[in-house]
């Protein structure tokens, strides 16, 4: 819900004028009474202040003028949340789908991250409580935060993303972790259903005086819809806190994850419609896999200095241990059928650890009509290992060892200032500072590839927010996008040798509206969000697929494109029989456009892999009872897989049905996905020019039957 400066000022002098209205008549009796000749005495009270507790999150969406999303995390256990994509499904915007089922996942925001290099998914950067979790170049290859784990999770679109310092074309997603203060002490959560998953998390929490913690434990396994997807997951996620005092808090976080996922393999026309639940050949030959172990540590502070300002400020380390058998042998008989056997010419196994410190503090400042905000993140990457022969899924020989450093800082200030009643003026800027060393030396000829650039661009941004009352606003803004290389793209230069991309930038317009009506037992309750804008890009960095080496990709910078498009969310509560029971419709849709602009090679062209439209909802009914039961819906529109446009994937329909119960201890669902077991892709990959013949597509889920039980003691 969405709230205006103007509309707390008018909260606080009604309580003012309330208090006051009491006050007074009494006062007067006291002045007038007759007091049998004697002097009239008066008492004086002590000061009253009125103050009024906002939520921080929904405080920060209310002043940034352009589309922001806040998903609680509570709704995730009333449907099947297996990854990030399962719990982004409502945010506009954001097209997220997985391969297999399985946490790897394809993730594009406004446009970001439609080429050949989609699995480093660069283009949204990810936090956790604030901190940074995507690297220091901005890619985020190895993992994505286990959206179970959070309380909530805030999807700053686009420019909206300058309030976490984010220098990236998609914007920012923190994911807001559950603590003891803000769950049941225990908490058991069981999740099963098709194609062997079974998924259990036990958490348990305890709050004493100024001292809180709290622990999970969570165990997922699954085989997959798709021969050799089957995925093993062990995770522990801790977090404790402790109040120093009434304007200190400190809380630390400690992750450990061990995540292994077989990768299925995309798939040519003829494999998906002749068995799309069928692998690759080759990824079983080449036992291809995704297996990333990860540590992290972090400690964050909030001190209160005074009621007008705040410090928030934070440190955190992660290690990455990748495993990751991705490309079988490529044999060659270069004599044909003459006496010389087929000579291997290509394989690839990527083993890297990678290393990230990231810091951060943001000091809010509100004086008078201003409300100021003053941040920094830091990054420093560091990603050493090899690229190996892939006999199997085994290490096969040393192709190229990989030293890879990337550093970024990002500064940023805005400030909202209240220039006039309903009117939010917010302006502000970032700067960013970046640099990329990539050092591959390939071990048989001895040779070092070793790009290596630094980075640096001012940001700036300027909007203008309206309260229109009840809670509802208007807004537009216009503000410079910009996003480095990361160190995928540099290392795979179409160029060769030491040459350097180009960093993304460009300028994008943005307006909006948004509000709600407050949910009541006897009347229409509402909340809507609707944003359109127009971005113009140069130096875009896209990647096709290299022919030579399949499985590795040749990047360049475009000259021009535009990224544009339209995200609404509309949701409503229709009450009847005197408010016990509702009708819950939600819909969440967006139409994009994203295309080439005057290309010397491909014109006006739309860009490939995002579909120029997605609508995905749902219409429940719920009872005071706790009961809730109703359809879904997905209707996704066609989709280019290359960026000549001759190859194109349909659109496509999936309904559900959804059912389950509340109550104050325990929570159960039912989920059935695809009810007509329709046959679609879900992602595939990007191609210069497409051909039938090229083994990209990877099909979707079919029909499945998910259930999920939540206790809690």
């Amino acid at each position: 819900m969405s709230i205006s400066l103007r509309t707390m000022r008018h909260a606080s002098r009604l309580s003012v004028a309330i208090s006051a209205a009491l006050i007074l008549p009494f006062s007067a009796f006291a002045q007038t009474a007759p007091n049998k000749g004697k002097e009239a005495k008066f008492t004086e009270l002590d000061k009253v202040q009125v103050r009024g507790h906002r939520d921080a999150i929904e405080a920060e969406r209310a002043q940034t003028p352009g589309n922001v999303s806040v998903v609680d995390g509570e709704t995730f256990y009333e449907r099947s949340v297996n990854n990030m994509a399962d719990s982004l499904r409502y945010v506009p915007g954001v097209w997220a789908e997985s391969a297999t089922g399985g946490d790897g996942i394809f993730l594009s925001s406004r446009g970001s991250n439609l080429d050949a290099t989609d699995y480093d998914n660069n283009g949204v950067k990810l936090f956790q409580d604030g901190l940074p979790v995507t690297t220091a170049d901005g890619n985020n290859h190895n993992r994505f935060p286990d959206p179970m784990a959070a309380r909530r999770v805030v999807v700053a679109h686009g420019a909206n993303a300058l309030t976490y310092g984010a220098s990236t074309l998609g914007g920012a997603v923190d994911f807001v972790s559950q603590t003891a203060r803000d769950s049941a002490p225990v908490q058991l959560f069981v999740n099963a259903g098709s194609f062997g998953l079974v998924s259990g998390r036990l958490t348990a929490g305890d709050v004493s005086g100024d001292l809180d913690g709290q622990l999970t434990v969570e165990n997922k396994e699954r085989d997959g819809y798709r021969e050799h997807g089957r995925e093993s997951r062990t995770g522990f996620y801790a977090n404790g806190g402790w109040r120093v005092s009434e304007a200190l808090d400190l809380r630390v976080f400690a992750t450990h994850v061990d995540n292994d996922q077989q990768l299925a393999g995309a798939l040519t026309r003829a494999q998906f419609e002749d068995d799309s639940w069928q692998a690759n050949p080759s990824a079983i030959t080449g036992n291809f896999q995704w297996n990333v172990v990860t540590s992290r540590l972090a400690a964050k502070g909030t001190w209160s200095i005074d009621p007008d300002s705040r410090l928030e400020f934070g440190l955190s380390w992660e290690d990455q241990d990748l495993y990751h058998p991705i490309v079988d042998k490529i044999m060659v008989d270069f004599d044909g059928p003459g006496p010389m056997e087929p000579v291997e010419v290509f394989s690839l196994l990527k083993n890297t650890s990678q290393k990230t410190w990231a810091g951060m503090a943001r000091y809010y400042l509100r004086a008078g009509n201003h409300d100021v905000l003053a941040g920094v993140n830091l990054a420093d990457t560091r990603e050493r290992g090899g690229l190996y022969r892939n006999d199997g899924g085994r290490r096969n020989g040393l192709r190229t060892l990989v030293d890879n450093r990337s550093r970024s800082m990002e500064l940023f200030l805005v400030d909202r200032w209240t220039f006039a009643p309903d009117w939010t003026l917010v302006y502000g800027a970032q700067g960013v500072v970046t640099s990329r060393d990539v050092r591959n030396t390939d071990v048989t000829r001895g040779t070092l590839s070793h790009p290596k650039a630094d980075y640096s661009s001012f940001n700036p941004r300027i909007g203008v927010i309206r309260a229109l009352g009840q809670g509802n606003e208007a807004y537009a803004s216009l503000s410079r996008l910009y996003e480095a290389p990361t160190t995928f793209d540099m290392q795979d230069d179409l160029r060769g040798g030491d040459a350097t991309l180009a960093a993304m930038h460009g300028g994008v317009f943005e307006l909006g509206l948004r509000g709600s009506q407050p949910e009541s037992k006897t009347r229409l309750a509402w909340h809507w969000d609707v944003a359109a804008y127009y971005a113009r890009i140069r130096d875009e960095i896209l990647s096709i697929d290299d022919p030579a080496a399949p499985g590795t990709s040749l990047s360049a910078n475009m000259d021009r494109t535009t990224h544009a498009g339209i995200e609404a969310l509309l949701g409503a509560s229709v009450p009847f029989a005197d408010g016990a029971h509702r009708i819950e419709p939600k819909i969440s849709a967006t139409w994009n456009a994203f295309s080439f602009n005057g290309d010397a090679i491909y014109g006006d062209n739309d860009l490939p892999a995002a579909p120029r439209y997605f609508v995905r909802g749902e219409v429940m009914y719920r009872n005071d009872s706790g009961f809730f039961a109703g359809p879904t819906f997905d209707l996704v529109g066609a989709r280019y897989a290359d960026f000549s446009n001759t190859y194109r994937v349909g659109s496509y329909s999936l309904f559900g049905l959804r059912a389950g119960i509340e109550c104050p201890r325990w929570e159960l669902f039912g989920e059935l996905r695809n009810l007509t077991d329709r046959k679609y892709v879900g992602t595939f990959s990007v191609r210069d020019i497409a051909n039938e013949g090229d083994a990209i597509l990877q099909a979707g889920a079919p029909r499945s039957v998910y259930v999920g039980l939540r206790l809690k003691f």
